[in-house]
């Protein structure tokens, strides 16, 4: 019997991790209903005054704007691929792959920007590389082209999906299983809901399919639904990549603590405002106090007593205020954003020279993010491309240039590397066609590889003029 549902012990030391990363970058309700797990309570604290500070939480999202913003500036701009040789029908598929690539109408750069961003909160994404299941096998490449079972498609899972696997010396997967689970309603009429919840196995050649229904009337055993080889078969590897971030671009196992401590601090000052709103009374005397203070009330004091407000001075509050602003920076500095967390650091403001040096770092760690995108996207791209044995070379372009200037100062960079007279076509052909991409880059990939060619075929043109 295999033990399908057996979890790998770095899953289970990083699961309450991922939870924690992922309430965080969410942020609102489903921060707000997990604050408990979050929100420290003091010492001795009555349960009904931390109780109360708890329904008054709020959280103030920096790390998943942060994270939002480098996915949004490194997809700006989608990637480019390019096809070299070759059948038309496999650079048609391959195009059709980029404008919908997991059988949802997902682009490509969609689907990798989405990875991207898993990456950032919990440190990796993995990606599934399949093919649709044939009830029937079929006879030859025609048919198989035909009744669309060599249409790859990519199928996204995430960090808390994989619960156990093992990978060779050389950091290959040699099997590897995931689990999720469903909660659904079998039919209109069913009084219950059940959960239904599916492993799915792979190693070098094989795949099988597991599920088990809970719920209901009866728990149900876990039972083998299918088997057989998968998409890379042929290639003798577990057909499944990593998008693994390392440590120094893991933000939000850099940033996660500060935004914990924030959080708390935050709060903590919002109270201690909230309640010093509400002055407390004093009574000074000597005999015994029992009458009652309030708005529609009015007390009685004797020859030598005193009554007076105590309230906080607001010291504390000004040093909170400011360490708050710290936690800030901190958030920032360590995504590389330090540049953006607001005018002054330490008090001081920041030279013009201060600033683009910082901007520069945050420009080098999204070349960084662009070039780990784009290999793994490449890899991905050459294994379907070997499981359907078509002979194209997949180039990608892009990631790398990011939405800092203009696209009119790029224009002038180009037409005055034109005008420098060099006698290449090869030179010329690549420059048109990098402009060309980045300008139309949310056009359909069919329409980008056409134009690719008419600018091939326009230099191929003069050179014969000439």
């Amino acid at each position: 019997m295999i033990q399908i549902d057996n979890e790998h012990p770095d899953y289970r030391r990083l699961a309450p991790t991922w939870a924690m990363y992922r309430d965080l970058y969410v942020g609102g309700q489903q921060f707000k209903a997990r604050a408990i797990n979050y929100l420290t309570r003091r010492q001795k604290e009555p349960l009904d005054v931390f109780a109360e500070r708890l329904s008054r939480a709020f959280y103030e999202n920096y790390i998943g704007s942060i994270v939002d913003w480098y996915s949004s500036t490194l997809f700006h701009r989608e990637p480019s691929l390019q096809y070299s040789g070759g059948a038309d029908p496999a650079r048609s598929f391959l195009s059709e792959l980029q404008d919908n690539c997991d059988r949802r109408g997902t682009t490509l750069s969609a689907f990798f920007q989405d990875s991207f961003r898993n990456a950032l909160v919990v440190g990796r994404s993995l990606i599934l590389i399949d093919f649709p299941r044939a009830e029937k096998t079929p006879s030859n490449r025609a048919e198989e082209e035909a009744s669309g079972l060599s249409r790859a498609f990519l199928v996204s899972y995430q960090a808390e999906d994989l619960i156990n696997w093992s990978k060779d010396e050389s950091g290959c997967y040699e099997w590897a299983v995931f689990r999720t689970k469903v909660e659904k309603q079998p039919d209109v009429t069913s009084p219950t809901r059940v959960t239904e919840t599916i492993w799915r196995y792979y190693d070098r050649t094989h795949y099988r399919l597991y599920h088990r229904l809970e719920g209901g009337e009866q728990d149900n055993a876990i039972e083998l639904l299918d088997e057989g080889f998968h998409a890379l078969a042929n290639q003798h590897r577990v057909p499944i990549f990593d998008l693994e971030a390392t440590d120094s671009c893991w933000l939000m196992n850099k940033a996660a603590q500060s935004q914990l401590e924030y959080f708390n601090k935050s709060n903590a000052l919002g109270w201690a405002i909230t309640m010093g709103l509400f002055a407390m009374p004093v009574i000074y005397s000597d005999r015994d106090w029992n009458q009652i203070v309030g708005e529609s009330y009015y007390i009685q004091l004797a020859p030598g007593d005193r009554f007076g407000w105590a309230e906080p001075d607001g010291k504390v509050h000004q040093i909170a205020a400011a360490h708050l602003q710290t936690l800030k920076e901190e958030i920032y500095r360590v995504c590389y954003l330090s540049q953006a967390s607001g005018e002054t650091s330490g008090g001081h403001a920041q030279s013009a020279q201060s600033k683009q040096l910082d901007f520069k770092l945050t420009q080098e760690m999204l070349r960084a993010y662009g070039v780990w995108v784009k290999s793994v996207m490449r890899k991905v791209l050459e294994a379907i491309v070997a499981a359907r044995q078509d002979d194209v070379q997949v180039s990608i372009t892009g990631l790398d240039e990011l939405d800092i200037s203009d696209f009119a100062s790029e224009l002038q960079q180009a037409t005055n590397l034109l005008a420098l007279g060099i006698q290449s076509a090869t030179f010329k052909r690549q420059v048109f066609e990098r402009l060309a991409l980045k300008y139309l880059s949310d056009v359909r990939q069919e329409t980008k590889d056409q134009i690719v060619q008419e600018i091939a075929d326009q230099i191929e043109s003069q050179l014969e003029k000439n």
